[in-house]
């Protein structure tokens, strides 16, 4: 921790309590033992400037001591006098954010309260957590808390999947059920929350006269673990606590793994991936991840949300996949629209995937994750056509004919798939449907 032992001490003491003037200047007396008549002002100017925000974390605070003027001089003019006298002992409170104090999200104040919702043991919870960075540093496959899976993907882009192993994934999983779902996420966020879908994503823009598409690149890899610990800080966890639930929430990837990759993929992208993944980020694969990333983007979609409103346009968005449409005023300006959005993207962390971008006017094909929207939601035509060939042949010549990919569970798979056509499209999905109870699955 950064700075001297009054700075850490007087820190400590404004980050322990309610953030008024007068219960800081309180606890910070009694941490110098007496009240020194510059406690007041300097106080007010602490809440002034940490107030509506975040609770900042202790080097953040540490920070605006050494650049204080006011504190400065006192130290100056007092130097030898300004001693600490007593440390406080009790863990930091809950300190939510006004709109997170309705949420009702588990009260945790300290590491060992933390331990114990997990039901793990300290050492456990920090092994999980692995804020010193044990699994990048090395660590043998037995000892890692991920399973890995490299992807190439297209234009020699790279996927890294980042599976948890069982223990891990259940304290995820805790987590998710009992704090992240707890949280409602913005209303233009359709992927990964309950009651919506790629349905609900995409009808919107049914029937307009331009639809935008945008696709952002790196999603989860792009949200750091600081930006995570942030999250929990605003729920009203102590630093300490966020600083452990980010930890669990989020993974940096060892050295080791990148040597299994092939030698198909672009150089340059793979130096690209080692240089992201090795950061501490979000995984993809872990449970905690896509609700995580919902919530994260609550300021993006606002933004966003707004810029849509000021074009006469509709915004939602599907996890990476972004779609804006509207009539001819939007029509007119969506060229220059895309730039402020790609603008807004930068400047919160994101970069836009220009490659995918897609404006579709009303004589193309509008498609949005796959769906049609130019007159009503449909799947498209060659996937409807795919699937229908592929039921037919596994009633012709059995399912393990054209189980070609290797599914462990084919006859999930296929259910999966004529189950989505069927939210989509309840017609072709019957049809679909009567194909597939028409199988032999002995």
């Amino acid at each position: 921790m950064p700075g001297s032992p009054l700075l850490r001490a007087l820190a400590a003491s404004f980050l322990a309590g309610e953030a008024t003037p007068d219960q800081v200047a309180a606890r910070a007396t009694r941490t110098l033992g007496r009240p020194w008549r510059w406690l007041g002002p300097l106080s007010k100017r602490y809440v002034k400037k940490f107030s509506g925000r975040t609770r900042p974390r202790q080097q953040e605070v540490i920070r605006f001591l050494r650049r204080d003027a006011g504190f400065l001089r006192a130290r100056r003019e007092y130097q030898g006098q300004i001693v600490v006298v007593q440390l406080l002992n009790e863990p930091q409170r809950m300190q939510p954010v006004d709109a997170a104090k309705t949420w009702d999200i588990p009260v945790i104040e300290s590491p060992g309260e933390l331990a114990r919702w997990l039901e793990l043991t300290t050492g456990e919870l920090h092994w999980f957590a692995d804020l010193k960075g044990l699994e990048y540093k090395g660590a043998s496959s037995r000892l890692r808390n991920y399973h890995y899976r490299i992807l190439a993907k297209q234009f020699g882009n790279i996927r890294l999947l980042e599976a948890p192993k069982l223990r891990l994934k259940a304290i995820q999983k805790k987590i998710l059920a009992e704090i992240l779902d707890k949280v409602p996420a913005y209303s233009a966020a359709h992927g990964f929350v309950k009651g919506r879908s790629i349905k609900t994503f995409a009808s919107p823009h049914v029937g307009r006269s331009v639809v935008l598409r945008m696709d952002l690149q790196n999603f989860f890899p792009s949200f750091a673990a600081a930006r995570i610990q942030a999250f929990f800080r605003t729920l009203g966890y102590p630093d300490a606590v966020a600083g452990l639930l980010g930890g669990i929430c989020t993974n940096a990837v060892p050295r080791a793994i990148w040597k299994e990759i092939g030698y198909e993929v672009d150089l340059p992208k793979l130096v690209e991936a080692k240089i992201l993944y090795s950061q501490p980020h979000l995984p993809q694969g872990a449970p905690t991840s896509p609700a995580l990333a919902n919530l994260c983007c609550y300021r993006i979609d606002c933004r966003l949300s707004g810029l849509a409103q000021a074009a006469c346009a509709t915004y939602t968005r599907y996890a990476d996949d972004l779609a804006f449409s509207g009539d001819e005023p939007f029509a007119k300006s969506v060229e220059r629209f895309s730039t402020h959005v790609a603008a807004i993207l930068l400047d919160e962390g994101f970069s836009v995937h220009f490659r995918k971008t897609r404006v579709m006017r009303r004589g193309v094909r509008q498609h949005l994750a796959g769906l049609v929207v130019n007159r009503h939601i449909n799947i498209q035509r060659r996937d409807f056509d795919l699937l229908k060939a592929t039921l037919t042949n596994c009633v012709r010549s059995g399912p393990a004919s054209q189980n070609r990919e290797n599914h462990s569970d084919f006859r999930a798979h296929l259910d999966g798939r004529v189950g989505f056509i069927e939210m989509i499209n309840p017609e072709k999905g019957h049809k679909l449907r009567r194909l597939f109870e028409h199988i032999s699955w002995k």
